[in-house]
């Protein structure tokens, strides 16, 4: 079988200003994810409520985008602090291990620290005004959101050390959509929740695939997830289920309903997981080959959201 080969990480030694460190130890390709999610939380409310309060859609937005960037940031400190990043040697760059801007000294610990405390303290102020605006439904989800993107990995949580977070991205980032409808019509809707439920498990199984390739220094780490506590020829049944429970929920909300029909043109997408599960079926034991199929379920994920997004908008 035909593999990629992970090309070399990029020399950043001189990489110039504090600002564009601080922007990369965001890992702001990432945010595309998180912008999906709030696109078809907006898509999927009223037109009339978007055009009357366009403002708060877009702090709404913004305060994504920030929440996912420190989330991002806390990750990497803990993962400094367990030695998981600095034991990894078999990690997909640039998909998986971090942006080891502490590794490559290129930004201290505590600066990490710092950003990371910024960028939350930032959500908060933003999220307040908005529940100010918009009711409690928004709180508690707000709430949720922060708690666990901070829990995911820092003590004293350590959420996915506990083998807990693939359910705390699966509540994320379906929660996502439903904020951003919450926002703009004050209350969720059944049928926002069925057009979110794919996309939190495709966002899982995103994470689940990426856990592959940092197996070994995560066990090292004592970060017990489900990809480090079961064997290789194991776990590959986990992503198996995630995006089979994705296209079900999908199928399921289109037969009752929940999804106008024309939701089934989204069917296609699922040919990329399916192709990375082939893929990792084969090679679970063997990261390096692994590359194609983090690749695809990272479109797969993306590409959800936003053609859902545009079905739900015509």
């Amino acid at each position: 079988m035909p593999t990629a080969t992970c090309p070399p990480p990029p020399d950043r030694s001189r990489l110039d200003g504090r600002a564009a460190r601080w922007l990369l130890a965001t890992r702001p390709a990432f945010l595309t994810l998180t912008l999906g999610g709030v696109l078809l939380g907006i898509a999927g409310s009223d037109g009339d409520a978007l055009w009357q309060r366009w403002p708060q859609a877009a702090l709404a937005l913004l305060l994504a985008l920030l929440c996912h960037a420190a989330v991002n940031v806390i990750n990497d400190v803990a993962d400094h602090d367990n030695g998981s990043d600095a034991a990894n040697v078999a990690r997909q760059f640039p998909f998986t291990g971090g942006s080891r801007m502490i590794q490559d000294a290129l930004l201290s610990r505590r600066d990490m620290v710092w950003l990371a405390q910024g960028l939350f303290a930032l959500v908060i102020a933003g999220g307040l005004l908005l529940v100010w605006l918009s009711g409690p439904w928004l709180l508690a989800i707000g709430v949720i959101g922060v708690l666990l993107g901070w829990g995911y990995s820092a003590p004293p949580l350590r959420l996915n050390s506990r083998g807990l977070g693939e359910l705390c991205v699966l509540l994320c980032f379906t929660l996502l959509p439903l904020g951003a409808q919450v926002m703009l019509r004050g209350a969720p809707s059944l049928s926002m929740l069925a057009a979110a439920l794919p996309y939190g498990l495709l966002a899982t199984a995103l994470l689940y695939i990426n856990q592959f390739p940092d197996r070994d220094a995560d066990a090292l780490a004592g970060k017990r997830h489900w990809v480090v506590r079961l064997a290789p020829q194991q776990a590959r049944y986990g992503y198996l289920l995630l995006v089979a429970l994705a296209l079900l929920s999908l199928l399921a909300a289109i037969a009752v309903g929940l999804l106008p029909l024309r939701a089934a043109l989204l069917l296609p997408l699922w040919l990329l997981p399916a192709r990375a599960a082939v893929t990792l079926w084969h090679n679970a034991a063997q990261p390096a080959r692994l590359r194609l199929a983090l690749i695809q379920t990272i479109a797969a994920a993306n590409l959800y959201p936003l053609a859902l997004a545009v079905i739900l908008s015509c």
